[in-house]
């Protein structure tokens, strides 16, 4: 039978990580517990050093090693990131292992807390394994990102803070990859309250990667062929039996959300609790807004990370705001005569709508040869403004159809 993490394990994880963690108390979002209609508050672990909750596990399981034992782990980004600030807060060497292809921000982040970072391998897979080598042939300890009892530890930290912050919680939500902090912060919230009153726990993982769904309809840990999804911190091919055995202990269920729920979370948590949240770390807030989450009292939303690149930060919010519908792209065929085009920009105009693109086409579309096709892409509020919008020039004499 595997081994669970215990009430004493994660109270002494607290008393080992609580000097080197920044304080991340919940917030309550007036704005959007107004949207869901339900009280929502929000962990904001993207405020955490490192800018996820990776350095509570990370250095729970670095600061027991032995003085000066070198350290070594394989990551994309956030765990990465962890060991680094560990290691060189207990003064010891890491060597991070990361892919070729790792978002340069966090391979200069994960080299500036000190660590040795080679590049190497398509898929942090392959970087797991390059990095037990290392461990084998130099005597560096291991540090796995989530399959291990101190690391586990270390996350529920978050849980016993939670059951401070967040006493009347009905719910907390959890993203999920490997399982690490969910495993943590459901022990810490079910043992930790006793006999007494408890939230549920509810997973949230990324429908293109969902690990610990498999996992738990299987009754064992599943490794996954393919995974799609822009949230690449929960993407995870496969979990582990000790991850899995506190899911199957501790959890109430776990859910998944899907790409679009994804980014417009993203782009919710900017305009309203001004938090730049990378999109695994808005998971959890996805499933909220989707209203994927029972009952109607106060959910703690875990926004577990932050570090996302700037690049992609700025397609997802394109692609937020896409999702949310605060574009619309319209189709208007059209006479071809002089003044024609300044007549619709004046109609739009007068609908007061902000027009970010206009294209005119003649050729390579079917048309009759007195008529031109106007596609204008403008800002809008939301899908039903997309409506409002086409039924007023349609009223006002023009062909027009919404292009999705």
């Amino acid at each position: 039978m595997t081994a669970l993490v215990t009430l004493d394990a994660l109270r002494a994880a607290r008393e080992r990580v609580q000097p080197v963690l920044r304080a991340t108390p919940v917030v309550r979002s007036e704005a959007i517990s107004r949207l869901v209609g339900r009280p929502v508050l929000l962990k904001p672990e993207y405020q955490q050093r490192t800018g996820s909750f990776k350095i509570r596990g990370a250095f729970n399981r670095v600061s027991q090693l032995p003085a000066g034992c070198p350290v070594v782990a394989a990551s994309a980004g956030n765990h990465a990131q962890g060991v680094a600030l560990a290691a060189s807060l207990t003064g010891r060497e890491a060597t991070i292992f990361m892919p070729v292809g790792a978002a340069i921000p966090k391979v200069e982040a994960t080299r500036g807390y000190g660590a040795a970072v080679r590049l190497g391998g398509e898929r942090v897979d392959d970087c797991i394994v390059s990095a037990q080598e290392f461990a084998a042939a130099t005597g560096a300890v291991y540090v796995p990102p989530f399959d291990d009892l101190e690391v586990i530890a270390g996350q529920g930290t978050l849980g016993l803070e939670l059951l401070e912050e967040a006493a009347d919680a009905e719910a907390v939500v959890v993203p999920v990859g490997g399982g690490g902090l969910l495993a943590g912060v459901a022990a810490a919230l079910v043992i930790g309250s006793g006999s007494g009153r408890r939230p549920q726990v509810i997973g949230v993982e990324a429908a293109g990667a969902p690990t610990m769904t498999e996992a738990l309809a299987a009754g064992r840990p599943v490794a996954l062929e393919r995974m799609s999804t822009m949230a690449d911190g929960i993407a995870v091919a496969e979990c582990s039996d000790l991850t899995l055995a506190h899911a199957q202990a501790f959890v109430d269920s776990v859910i998944t959300v899907d790409e679009e729920q994804i980014s417009r979370a993203m782009v919710l948590a900017v305009e309203r609790a001004k938090a730049v949240v990378e999109p695994a770390g808005a998971a959890s807030l996805a499933a909220v807004m989707a209203d994927l989450v029972p009952g109607h009292g106060p959910v703690v939303a875990v926004l577990s990370g932050g570090n996302v690149d700037p690049l992609l930060l700025m397609k997802m919010v394109e692609h937020g705001l896409t999702a949310a519908g605060r574009y619309l792209t319209l189709r208007i065929v059209m006479t071809d005569r002089v003044g024609a085009l300044a007549a619709l920009t004046g109609d739009l105009a007068r609908l007061r709508l902000n027009v970010l693109d206009v294209e005119h086409h003649r050729s390579g579309i079917p048309l009759a040869i007195s008529e031109v096709e106007i596609q204008v892409t403008a800002e809008t509020r939301d899908r039903a403004h997309h409506d409002e919008v086409v039924g007023e020039l349609t009223a006002r004499g023009y062909h027009v159809e919404a292009v999705s």
